[in-house]
C-alpha cells in the first residue's frame, strides 16, 4: 500500500523520542506517514537501522556521520558496511558540509579539508553500495553560500566520473532557487522542512522547484511546522508541509501530496 505522506528525513533515534517511540510509530502507521530514520554516527546509525528494521513497515533508514556533530567521529567503512547490508537502508547520510561553526575552530581551511575528506569518503561508500546520498548542507552565510559552493564542486567533479550512480538529496534545503537548479542539473533533489509554514524565506524556491525534485521532511525532533510550533516534531506533521507547499504552488493539494510521495520512493528506490 502507497504511503499518505512521506517523511524522507527524521530523527525518530532522538533521545527525545526514548518514552514514546512505539506510540510515535502507531501514530505513523494510523496516518499512512512513511518516514527515513537519519544517523549522524555510528551509534544512532545503528539505532536507525533497528527502529526501521523493528517497526511494522513504511520505515526506512539512512546512515553516515554528520560533518560536525562530533568532529571526532571517523567513517569507520567496516562498521557503516556491516549496517549497510540491512535491505531497509536506503541511503548515506547525512554527510555533507557545514561552515555555520567554523569559527568554534582553530584553523579554518583544516577544518574544511576534514569535513571535505569525511563527505568524499561517504560518496564513495553510497557509491559502492549503489545508494543515494542525504546531504547536510549548511553554509556560514546565505549570501556567500561557500559551503553549498564546495558541495555542488565535489558532486561535479564525481559526476563526471560517476555519472547517474551519483544521485541523492540536499535535506533541509536553505539557499536560493538559482542554488537549488545547479543540484537540479546534477539530478539531486531538495527537501522542505516545516519553516515553511512559518517563514517566506524559501517561497521562491517552493514555487518555482519542478515537483518532481522536491520532497517534503520534518528533521523532527526540530523546526516543529505551524501550527505545532514550540511542540517536539514528528513525523506525522509533515502533512502540514505538504499543504503549505501545495498552497504556495497554487497547486491541487492531492496532485502535490501524490507527487512528493512518488518523488521519495523513487530517488530512495524504494517498492512498498
Amino acid at each position: 500500500m502507497l504511503p499518505q505522506f512521506f517523511d524522507i528525513h527524521a530523527h525518530i533515534n532522538d533521545s527525545r523520542f526514548n518514552e514514546d517511540r512505539n506510540d510515535v510509530l502507531a501514530r505513523m502507521r494510523e496516518h499512512g506517514v512513511f518516514a527515513i530514520v537519519v544517523g549522524t554516527d555510528y551509534q544512532s546509525s545503528q539505532e536507525a537501522v533497528n527502529i526501521a528494521s523493528f517497526a511494522d513497515g513504511g520505515v526506512y533508514a539512512s546512515i553516515g556521520v554528520h560533518p560536525i556533530d562530533d568532529r571526532n567521529e571517523k567513517f569507520r567503512e567496516p562498521f557503516f558496511a556491516e549496517i549497510a547490508t540491512s535491505a531497509r537502508v536506503v541511503a548515506v547520510g547525512e554527510c555533507g558540509l557545514d561552515y555555520s561553526r567554523l569559527g568554534d575552530t582553530e584553523d579554518i581551511t583544516v577544518e574544511k579539508e576534514r569535513q571535505k575528506k569525511l563527505f568524499e569518503e561517504q560518496i564513495d561508500f553510497a557509491l559502492a553500495k549503489n545508494l543515494p546520498l542525504m546531504i547536510h548542507c549548511r553554509d556560514s552565510n546565505k549570501a556567500l553560500a561557500d559551503a553549498n559552493k564546495d558541495v555542488l564542486a565535489i558532486l561535479r567533479k564525481k559526476k563526471n566520473m560517476e555519472g547517474e550512480r551519483l544521485r541523492g538529496n540536499i535535506h533541509f534545503f536553505s539557499q536560493t532557487i538559482e542554488i537549488a537548479r545547479e543540484y537540479f542539473v546534477l539530478d539531486f533533489t531538495i527537501s522542505i522542512t516545516g519553516v515553511i509554514t512559518f517563514s517566506n524565506e524559501y517561497d521562491e524556491v517552493v514555487r518555482l522547484a519542478p515537483l518532481d525534485k522536491i520532497m517534503s521532511e520534518t528533521d523532527c525532533p526540530y523546526v516543529s511546522p505551524a501550527p505545532y510550533r514550540g511542540k517536539r516534531n514528528e513525523p506525522i506533521f509533515v502533512e502540514e508541509v505538504v499543504k503549505k507547499i501545495a498552497k504556495l504552488r497554487n497547486e491541487d493539494f492531492e496532485t502535490v501530496r501524490s507527487a512528493l510521495v512518488q518523488n521519495a520512493l523513487r530517488t530512495f528506490n524504494i517498492t512498498p
